[in-house]
């Protein structure tokens, strides 16, 4: 099984995104999966220009020469996507959304309906990709991720596939502070999100255990907030 990760954070191997990502895929490779980490801000991607030449001069085939076609060469030959980025805005970041953009290729312009009713896009590929969001917050509550689960899966709908995980981290700050007294929390944090990388290589899914316990406050959200407005000092275990 073949698991690649698209990271939309700004910030790369800094970001907090990362520490999420990185601790699922060690889970992932203990289940066997053959893992990639592409971080989409060191490639060049530029925004789609509308020409639909894909669709038509170049059916498949984006007319812009940039690391996109590489890409899509490698999205559409993983079994499993990992759309894993920050919350900007209440939303996904600006390379996120560019990345998206780009992906039009990967779908013919024909259209049908689905089982609902709805026009989309025909297949260009026999099969697509599964597909896994993960994401962090610099809030502390869970609410901050509920454009997430609808927009991924309106993605999911367009791309023939659906989403099997979700992993949204509330407070996300908090993995990359050194405290000795959350150091545990943080280690079974990080233990949990590996075993969220094995369930979904095994079962492709996660289960409502799981995802539960991936969602518990890492502090609570008046510690969290007093912490970063003092600048992760000593209050946050004063």
């Amino acid at each position: 099984m073949k698991i690649t990760v698209f990271n939309g954070s700004p910030r790369a191997e800094r970001g907090n995104t990362h520490i999420m990502v990185q601790e699922f895929l060690k889970g992932a490779q203990k289940a066997g999966a053959d893992v990639e980490n592409i971080f989409l801000v060191k490639k060049e991607i530029n925004h789609c220009r509308g020409c639909f030449s894909c669709w038509g001069k170049t059916p498949g085939k984006c007319v812009i020469t940039d690391d996109m076609e590489e890409l899509l060469k490698t999205f559409i030959n993983s079994d499993i996507v990992v759309f894993a980025m920050p919350v900007y805005v209440d939303n996904v970041t600006g390379i996120m959304k560019q990345f998206m953009d780009r992906l039009i290729p990967l779908l013919d312009p024909h259209m049908e309906t689905d089982e609902h009713g709805e026009t989309v896009h025909r297949k260009r590929y026999e099969t697509y990709p599964k597909i896994v969001v993960i994401s962090n917050c610099g809030y502390p509550e869970q609410s901050h991720f509920q454009v997430f689960p609808l927009l991924f899966k309106r993605i999911a709908r367009n791309l023939k596939s659906q989403v099997i995980a979700e992993i949204y981290r509330g407070g996300g700050e908090l993995l990359r502070v050194k405290y000795p007294q959350l150091e545990p929390v943080i280690a079974h944090y990080k233990e949990l999100l590996q075993k969220a990388g094995k369930e979904v290589v095994e079962t492709l899914s996660l289960s409502k255990k799981t995802k539960f316990a991936l969602e518990i406050p890492l502090v609570s959200h008046e510690q969290y907030r007093e912490s970063v407005n003092k600048g992760f000092d000593a209050v946050l275990f004063g």
